[in-house]
């Protein structure tokens, strides 16, 4: 018999749970990220829209413009960014008498593989962690 059989089998099972935490934490702080550049790039005028965008897990709330959506995984694992300003559209494209004034993919282009390989690089950090299972892993 193979000594250590048990630990590897152990460190296998914890290491989905470990890989899909690691990449939640990454995905959080990337929309954390694109969230706060675009309160930064959005135009303000009584502060409506820029206190209306946001993000979350799953779906956005009724009547909210989405603004940018993940795939969701086998997993489920999906986020949202979202604005519940109805405004939101009209100044990211512009309408007829307005001109647009983007905020929205201005910040998704310059972020977008800074986020993408932050998950990427905890995702193998993940997977190349060795050690015993932390606890939430299993």
């Amino acid at each position: 018999m193979v000594k250590g059989v048990s630990e590897l089998n152990k460190a296998l099972a914890s290491m989905p749970k470990r890989v899909e935490n690691a990449s939640k934490k990454a995905m959080a702080k990337g929309a954390d990220e694109l969230v706060s550049m675009m309160k930064r790039l959005v135009p303000v005028d009584q502060g409506d829209l820029r206190n209306s965008i946001a993000w979350k897990w799953g779906e956005a709330p009724k009547g909210a413009v989405v603004l940018a959506q993940s795939e969701p995984t086998e997993r489920g694992l999906k986020i949202t960014v979202y604005a519940t300003d109805y405004k939101a559209r009209w100044l990211e494209f512009g309408t007829v008498k307005m001109r647009a004034q983007p905020y929205f993919f201005t910040s998704y282009r310059s972020l977008k593989k800074r986020i993408q390989s932050r998950i990427k690089r905890d995702m193998k950090k993940a997977i190349r962690f060795v050690g015993p299972p932390v606890r939430g892993d299993a």
